[in-house]
């Protein structure tokens, strides 16, 4: 794509597609989330959107400058939807809490997409928003502005991190996934007990454990760190220093 974006006002078609599609950011970022989903990162161009959407791939000009400015605009629709009937409630660590799961929900229901977008910063609508009300939850619930910046810093980065990790298993070949898991039956659950005991005795526990994210507990384990520096009395953290 190349730097030639239409301004808002002048973007809509005045005639349908060839597949009676009227073009828009929304339907060109949804179609761009449709076709990652089912062909891969490989699918984010130009040409195959243009494919999809029965339009000539010159007309995404009007809307994108480049397939990066797209891949942005991804992104922050998964952002976006994580947000989609989120109401703070006055209690940060459940508001916190339910954030960073819808988060990690969204790009779970689009892994491929969630590969190529949990690491960027869009500076979009969406993320401004998210940005926004999570500094605002922290605001509230009394920390300074140097400690809410830092817990925004550590609850996003868990967040994505968890997401990225979790949309890479899911992006694997049913078969694959399937192989992965085994492997704690077929190898671990097979180990000589005197040379790793730890493992032998908790190897059910661990075979289980792994069929699912290790999210919504390391969640819960930052917000338990987080509490523990709630300001208290005389403006300090409460927790014990050094």
């Amino acid at each position: 794509m190349s730097e030639r974006v239409v301004p808002e006002p002048q973007r809509r078609r005045r005639r349908p597609t060839k597949q009676g599609t009227v073009l828009s950011e929304q339907v060109i970022v949804e179609t761009a989330l449709r076709l990652v989903g089912q062909h891969g990162a490989d699918a984010l161009t130009v040409r195959r959107l243009g494919g999809a959407l029965g339009a000539d791939p010159s007309a995404l000009y009007r809307y994108f400058r480049n397939t990066d400015d797209l891949l942005l605009a991804v992104a922050d629709e998964l952002i976006g939807r994580a947000q989609l009937g989120w109401r703070p409630t006055g209690k940060w660590r459940f508001d916190l809490c339910e954030l960073g799961l819808r988060v990690h929900a969204s790009y779970q229901a689009h892994p491929q997409a969630a590969l190529l977008a949990a690491h960027r910063t869009t500076g979009r609508d969406n993320e401004l928003r998210a940005v926004e009300m999570i500094l605002g939850v922290l605001r509230s619930a009394g920390f300074g502005d140097r400690e809410a910046v830092r817990i925004y810093h550590a609850f996003v980065d868990q967040a994505l991190a968890f997401a990225a990790l979790d949309a890479a298993a899911l992006a694997l070949p049913h078969s694959a996934q399937s192989a992965d898991l085994q492997v704690w039956q077929d190898r671990y659950g097979r180990l000589d007990a005197s040379a790793y005991p730890h493992i032998v005795a908790t190897v059910r526990l661990l075979a289980h454990e792994m069929k699912f994210s290790g999210y919504p507990f390391a969640l819960e384990l930052l917000l338990d760190a987080v509490e523990a520096r709630l300001p208290v009395a005389g403006g300090e953290p409460g927790w014990v220093g050094s």
